[in-house]
């Protein structure tokens, strides 16, 4: 397993029990934990796929500027690792793109939601200490 998160794929789900995601994936579909905050968070892979099990007491789970809260299905989303967030968000707005939320800060690092010109979403994230 890599080190660098840079060399994982990242997907993250929203879920409603994190213990019981956490349960699912590792028990059921060969993931391995790979670290856990629950309830708030948890992270597991399976070979270079990490996935980001973020449940309602996570910063990803928190309500966005319009009132509407994340919630599993409807806000799983392509995860970039990025160095620096401000500055990446920075070039993007620039660029005329479209963010839902504002950066948000969480104990893992910080993250924004970009919207592909479908409305799609594309988490950028800047880990905790870089």
């Amino acid at each position: 397993m890599p080190n660098d998160l840079t060399e994982l794929v990242s997907v993250r789900y929203m879920v409603d029990d994190v213990d019981a995601a956490i349960d699912f994936y590792t028990k059921h579909l060969g993931f391995a934990l790979r670290m856990s905050a629950a309830p708030a968070f948890a992270d597991v892979t399976r070979g270079r796929l990490r996935l980001l099990l973020s449940g309602p007491r996570s910063s990803a789970g928190r309500p966005m500027p319009d009132g509407t809260v994340p919630s599993p299905g409807g806000w799983n989303r392509i995860h970039l690792i990025v160095s620096d967030i401000a500055a990446e968000v920075g070039r993007l707005r620039a660029a005329g793109l479209t963010f839902r939320n504002d950066i948000v800060k969480g104990p893992g690092g910080q993250q924004i939601l970009l919207e592909d010109p479908s409305g799609n979403v594309v988490e950028l994230f800047q880990p905790a200490g870089e």
